[in-house]
């Protein structure tokens, strides 16, 4: 009865006072994970983005050809350009500037009208007035019309009209935002390589165009490259600057993301058309085994491909087999090509303007455009048509490293039919060292990858029996970046985690992208839990790089992360603390010792092993107390050429690498 007059009572306060009006920006403001994605870290990022992007799209439009970013000491953001200008005038339909308009009014814009734009990324005109709804000051200075005109605004909203505070002998767009932290209440610190990844994107995608990049929040180390080749400290203090450019583009691009990769053939292969839409491809083939391609639209990274993505890998297909088999290269070959293996080794980039895209959302991961597929195969078969009869031995090249890998792939197929007959679905049971957990709810439910049998004991004592299932792995596991896919599927410790985890191996669907059924994954959190130590390190890498490679649906969906035992453990006396830096260190040493480290013992974990079952658990496995660090992608062609870097062959570009940011690491004696 009290149900009833409860239900009765909220029907008649839902009235048509209810239905709640938004005016101007108010709807960024009240979700703003509707427009930017989310209000953490990646969202933060986002608006930096929103306002390059316009910058990026002035320039594709012909009329900039600088941007400069800065990172300021408050950690906001001031993004400079030498474009036209927003438009400073009176808007006759709005009766108010057209600065205000662009800043203020969703859907509003020049990228609606096709003369002002043929082609742009923000296509939904709610790009930089999101970013002006999400900070708390934002400045917008114009150089146009021979005038300085200036703006301010605070929460989306005018705090000051369109002022002329000088003459301008350029012309240009200068907006600086400070984030609104009660929107960005995890952070407002901005993160400089994250910014440069796609800084350094958007200069290959546009070549011609210079970017820069500056932290002016703080001055690190100055470092010169001598004649021998070794990065030495100058003693100079500088800000931390990029500047981005690049004159070949896309050829370029594959150069730095192949960097780790012995190349199959000495240059790449590029595709160029109007015809349709502008089409730009680039693509290189390496020795490798795995496959490689990112798309773009309109300079935005579409991450689930689409019909662009779709058209080239029909192109290629085809043109290579023609080729093949015009010219008999296929004649000792018993077995069947497939689509993929034309592609292994292969890194390609694609970009396509297209003045009307179709995108799945505000996120624009997907294109739709149906044209694009038929010009994109078309510009591509055209392309490798010619290249193929023009280098008949880097064709033949090619065509051979076809062959090994179909011959692989049937390798493969039997080791991976033997996976998927050893999942728990196919009645072949768990793995012999798996010790599961008793609850069945994959929610709940927790699997850590553990290095070695003696920290799989301590973890198995100490974890908690209900939710938590160990799996101890023997050694390092097999790195997968040197090897065919055969060799990964016979590799038992990879038939051990593919078993426990429920899944099967990713398969191909209609549009060509390798996906995992993840409806019977029997743990959403993957603990990967080794030494704190360079060893331990590596067999973390090891892993990752198989989660990276093959099952790349989990780390997408935020399934997998890495554990953090402590460093060390300060004792005096029955006093204890656990530390996981130097610095945490220093300050318990200080606070035991009451200013004395007389009586302080400092104990330094090299192993997981050293540890007690009751210690593990409170520093690395109780969820109430743990640190977990997601493994996450903000950018996967970066994350491609890194593990492909130093997890490949080619070691020039590692040791490249390692002298580049080894005063940033630490090394265990």
């Amino acid at each position: 009865m009290i149900e009833n007059e409860e239900m009765k009572a909220a029907e008649q306060q839902y009235s048509a006072n209810s239905i709640q009006v938004l005016e101007g920006l108010e709807a960024v403001r009240k979700r703003p994970s509707m427009y930017i994605g989310d209000v953490g870290e990646r969202g933060l990022h986002h608006l930096v983005y929103e306002v390059v992007d316009n910058c990026i799209d002035e320039a594709m439009a012909g009329y900039c050809t600088d941007v400069d970013v800065k990172i300021l000491e408050d950690n906001s953001i001031r993004v400079q350009d030498n474009g036209r200008g927003i438009p400073t005038g009176m808007h006759e339909k709005e009766h108010r500037s057209a600065l205000e308009v662009v800043l203020t009014v969703l859907h509003a814009g020049g990228k609606f009208d096709k003369n002002s734009y043929k082609v742009s990324g923000g296509l939904h005109g709610v790009g930089v007035s999101c970013v002006n709804a999400l900070s708390d000051l934002l400045v917008a200075e114009i150089h146009r019309e021979g005038k300085v005109f200036v703006q301010k605004y605070s929460k989306g909203k005018p705090i000051t009209a369109v002022q002329v505070t000088g003459e301008a002998q350029d012309t240009g767009t200068t907006i600086t935002f400070h984030p609104d932290q009660t929107i960005f209440t995890q952070t407002i610190v901005y993160k400089y390589d994250t910014l440069a990844n796609r800084l350094r994107e958007l200069a290959y995608l546009n070549k011609g165009i210079r970017i820069t990049l500056t932290d002016l929040r703080e001055k690190v180390d100055e470092f010169v490259t001598a004649e021998d080749g070794e990065r030495k400290a100058t003693g100079n203090k500088v800000f931390r600057t990029d500047t981005f450019f690049s004159e070949l583009g896309l050829r370029e691009f594959i150069d730095y993301l192949d960097a780790g990769a012995p190349k199959l053939i000495p240059e790449p292969i590029t595709v160029n058309s109007d015809k349709v839409i502008p089409i730009d491809i680039a693509l290189q083939y390496n020795t490798g085994f795995s496959e490689r391609i990112y798309s773009y639209v309109n300079n935005i990274h579409t991450i689930e491909g689409g019909t662009h993505l779709q058209g080239f890998k029909m192109g290629l297909s085809r043109s290579l087999k023609n080729y093949a088999e015009k010219n008999n290269l296929l004649s000792k070959f018993k077995g069947d090509l497939s689509p993929e293996d034309f592609r292994e080794g292969l890194t390609a980039i694609i970009s396509v303007k297209v003045a009307e895209p179709q995108f799945e959302g505000q996120t624009k991961t997907k294109l739709g455009n149906p044209e694009a597929t038929s010009a994109v195969s078309q510009a591509t078969a055209a392309a490798m048509d010619q290249y193929l009869e023009e280098h008949p031995k880097e064709a033949k090249t090619i065509v051979e490293k076809i062959v090994l890998a179909a011959t692989a792939r049937a390798a493969a197929r039997k080791a991976r039919e033997m996976v998927q007959r050893k999942t728990p679905m196919g009645g072949a049971g768990m793995p012999g060292k798996l010790a599961d957990c008793s609850d069945h709810d994959p929610e709940k439910c927790e699997l850590f990858l553990v290095e070695g049998d003696s920290a799989g004991g301590t973890a198995k004592q100490g974890r908690d029996r209900r939710i938590q299932a160990i799996l101890p792995l023997r050694g390092k596991i097999l790195n997968v970046e040197k090897a065919a896919q055969d060799r990964a599927f016979e590799s038992q410790e990879v038939r051990n985690i593919y078993t426990a985890l429920g899944v099967t191996v990713a398969q191909e669907d209609e549009s060509g992208e390798k996906h995992m059924d993840l409806s019977k994954l029997r743990y959403h959190k993957v603990i990967i839990m080794t030494d704190a130590d360079v060893d331990g390190s590596h067999i973390a890498c090891l892993i990752l790089t198989f989660f990276f490679r093959y099952m790349f649906d989990l780390i997408k969906n935020g399934y997998v992360y890495l554990a953090t035992p402590p460093l060390y453990l300060v004792k005096k006396g029955k006093e204890e603390r656990y530390c996981w830096t130097d610095a945490q260190r220093e300050a318990a040493t200080a606070e035991l010792g009451r200013g004395t480290d007389k009586g302080v013992t400092v104990q330094r974990y090299k192993g997981l092993g050293e540890m007690s079952d009751t210690q593990l658990w409170e520093t690395t496995m109780d969820p109430a107390r743990r640190v977990l660090r997601q493994i996450t992608i903000e950018n996967a062609a970066d994350a491609e050429r890194t593990f492909s870097m130093l997890m490949g062959d080619d070691v020039p570009p590692r040791r490249a690498f390692i002298e580049e940011n080894a005063h940033y690491a630490n090394i265990d004696a």
